[in-house]
C-alpha cells in the first residue's frame, strides 16, 4: 500500500535515540531481538530497501547484500565503515553512507589526553598514588611533549583537528598520508618508514581495512627507535600487534598508548602486563554527547532516503548520483 510504512532493518543494539528517531517514520526490524537473523532477513528480503546500522555487527559483505535485491541505503555508525564492502554497494547502486565530522573533536580530545598520558605516565603515577607509594618515595621522572615532534599518520578531518590542539601546545607536526594536502603547512612525507626515523611520536588516525593492514610494522617501529612513542586512535588492524608487542619487549621503541586493538575486546596479555603502555576500551568518541550525535546522523541518513533527498554524509565509494533506485515508496 502507498501509505504503508517502508520498513528498516537495524542492525546492532537498539539503542534509544536510533529507535525512537526511525519509529515514527519506519516499520522497524531489529535484527539483535532475534538470536537466529536468518529468517529476518529472508522474511524482509523481497522488500527491504534500508539498514541502519547502529554498531559494526559483522561483515556486510557482498554475500550479506546479495540477499537483500531490494537494498538501497545502508545508514552506518561510525566514522570508519571498513565492516562494509562500500566498494561492491557503489557498484550495485547501494548508497552507504557513515557518521564523520560529529566525532572528529572528541577523538581529536581522547588522542590528546592518550598522548599525554603516555608520555607524562599520567594513569602509572595515579595507581602509584593510590598504592599508598608516596608516602615513600617520589614518582619517577618522566618524558616530556616539550622535545618532540609528532607525526601525524593520517591528516583527515580528526587528524587535522589533533594537529589543531598539538599546535597550541608549541609541538611540532609532520604527517604521512597518501597524497600531500595543499591546504596545510605541515611537512608532508611520503615515506613512512622516513617520517618514523625523524619523529618522536607517531600518532596515527588512518581508515582501517586492507589498504592500511600492519601499516605500522616492525621496519616502521625501528625506524621510531628506543625513544619513540606510538599512540593509536585509528583502527586495532593498522598496527602489527605482535611486531608492536617485540618492539616494547626489545626496547626498541620507548612506549605506546592504544585506544584499539586488533582483536577487540580481547587485548594481549603482554600488553596489559607492561607498565609502560596506556590502554583505553575504544573509547575515542565514547562521549553521551557524541555518540547521541553520531545516532542521530544514522537516522538523519535514512530519513533523507524516504525523503528523495540527497544522503548527508555518503562515504566516497558509493558517491550520490542525483537518484535513489526506486525511493522508499
Amino acid at each position: 500500500m502507498a501509505n504503508e510504512k517502508p520498513d528498516v532493518l537495524v542492525l546492532g543494539p537498539a539503542k534509544p535515540t536510533v529507535i525512537d528517531g526511525l519509529a515514527p517514520r519506519f516499520n522497524l526490524h531489529k535484527a539483535a531481538s532475534t538470536k537466529d537473523a536468518e529468517p529476518l532477513l529472508a522474511q524482509l528480503a523481497p522488500r527491504l530497501k534500508a539498514l541502519a546500522v547502529s554498531a559494526p555487527p559483522g561483515r556486510i559483505d557482498e554475500a550479506f547484500m546479495t540477499k537483500l535485491p531490494k537494498l538501497e541505503v545502508i545508514s552506518s555508525f561510525g566514522v570508519g565503515y571498513d565492516h562494509v564492502d562500500a566498494a561492491w554497494a557503489g557498484q550495485h547502486g547501494v548508497i552507504v553512507t557513515h557518521t564523520p565530522d560529529v566525532l572528529n573533536e572528541e577523538v581529536a580530545d581522547t588522542a590528546m589526553g592518550l598522548l599525554l598520558c603516555t608520555v607524562r605516565q599520567l594513569p602509572q603515577a595515579d595507581r602509584f598514588l593510590r598504592r599508598g607509594e608516596w608516602v615513600k618515595r617520589e614518582f619517577h621522572h618522566t618524558q616530556t611533549l616539550r622535545d618532540r615532534t609528532v607525526g601525524i599518520v593520517g591528516l583527515g578531518r580528526i587528524g587535522k583537528a589533533i594537529a589543531r590542539r598539538l599546535d597550541a601546545s608549541n609541538v611540532p607536526v609532520v604527517y604521512h598520508g597518501r597524497n600531500k594536502q595543499p591546504d596545510v603547512s605541515y611537512r608532508y612525507y611520503a615515506d613512512l618508514i622516513a617520517m618514523a626515523r625523524d619523529v618522536d611520536v607517531l600518532l596515527v588516525i588512518t581508515p582501517g581495512g586492507t589498504g592500511t593492514r600492519h601499516l605500522i610494522n616492525a621496519p616502521v617501529l625501528e625506524a621510531l627507535g628506543p625513544n619513540g612513542i606510538l599512540i593509536n586512535v585509528a583502527r586495532g588492524s593498522v598496527v602489527d600487534e605482535a611486531a608492536l608487542i617485540e618492539a616494547l619487549r626489545q626496547k626498541k621503541i620507548h612506549s605506546a598508548g592504544l585506544d584499539v586493538f586488533a582483536d577487540e575486546p580481547r587485548v594481549p596479555q603482554a600488553l596489559i602486563e607492561m607498565e609502560q603502555v596506556v590502554l583505553l576500551p575504544h573509547v575515542g568518541s565514547a562521549s553521551l554527547y557524541t555518540r547521541r550525535a553520531m545516532d542521530q546522523l544514522v537516522v538523519d541518513n535514512v530519513i533523507a532516503w524516504a525523503d528523495g533527498k540527497p544522503p548527508l554524509t555518503p562515504v566516497p565509494e558509493t558517491p550520490w548520483h542525483g537518484t535513489w533506485k526506486s525511493g522508499a515508496g
